[in-house]
């Protein structure tokens, strides 16, 4: 099985550093970078796809609910014309940046708890993924596997489901959201990859609920994010299963 990772990250803002992104980056296939509303700044945002570009992976915009102080891990109160916007102007900026490095956008991840609405409600995810189509063809929407994906796909447009390795999950297949990541047993992260990868993920209460993405992600957020990518990649490629990322890099 092909398989993607993509990490979370960018994640800096002014002078305080998040993450450890020069040595997660190497690790994985395809990276989110935040785009200023939850986490991150346009020095930052600058200095992570010039990082994703010499590491050679593909580059998306990571937007997130204005809500530095929450790290947009809090549901706001958005309509879905709302949220559309929210995203699309993220999305903007970091594309404008991108096209200066003469990097070309893949996707877009929506962070957060805006992550989680458009991933629960398809009307907005299939009008995001018809927006991206503007910004530029093919440009592809990343969420979760459910019935938001599924529109998207069944219109015809560009997305690519992914799950998180490094989160639990409710007996729904929904991943809880921990406000403030903490360290994370790189073995069990990766054991849940692999199960993610068989199609499956063991929920906090031991049922085993059918989830199958085609992308896994890692919080470049986790104290010990480099060290719990690395343990999911090789456990991945001990397993059989080939990293290669999802998207194929467009003419610029």
């Amino acid at each position: 099985m092909q398989l993607d990772i993509n990490a979370d990250a960018g994640e800096s803002f002014g002078r305080w550093v998040l993450g450890r992104d020069a040595e997660l980056l190497p690790l994985v296939t395809t990276v989110n970078v935040a785009c200023g509303f939850h986490a991150g700044d346009p020095a930052n945002m600058r200095a992570s796809i010039v990082l994703a570009r010499e590491t050679g992976i593909s580059v998306g915009a990571h937007p997130g609910y204005p809500d530095l102080i929450g790290f947009g891990r809090r549901r706001f109160a958005m309509s879905e014309q709302e949220a559309l916007d929210c995203i699309l102007y993220q999305t903007g900026a970091l594309a404008a940046l991108a096209a200066t490095e003469g990097v070309v956008l893949s996707h877009v991840k929506p962070h957060g708890a805006l992550y989680g609405q458009v991933a629960s409600t398809p009307s907005l995810a299939l009008s995001l993924a018809v927006a991206l189509q503007s910004i530029r063809p093919g440009l592809s929407l990343i969420t979760a596997p459910f019935a938001a994906a599924e529109a998207v796909r069944a219109a015809g447009l560009p997305v690519v489901t992914d799950a998180p390795a490094d989160l639990e999950y409710d007996d729904d297949g929904i991943n809880i959201i921990e406000p403030v990541p903490g360290w994370k047993d790189p073995e069990v992260v990766a054991q849940r990859a692999l199960d993610l990868a068989n199609g499956f993920v063991v929920s906090i209460s031991g049922r085993r609920v059918p989830l199958a993405p085609e992308s896994i992600c890692v919080h470049g957020d986790r104290p010990n994010a480099p060290e719990v990518a690395a343990a999911v990649r090789s456990a991945l490629e001990s397993a059989g299963h080939t990293i290669r990322g999802a998207f194929v890099a467009p003419a610029s």
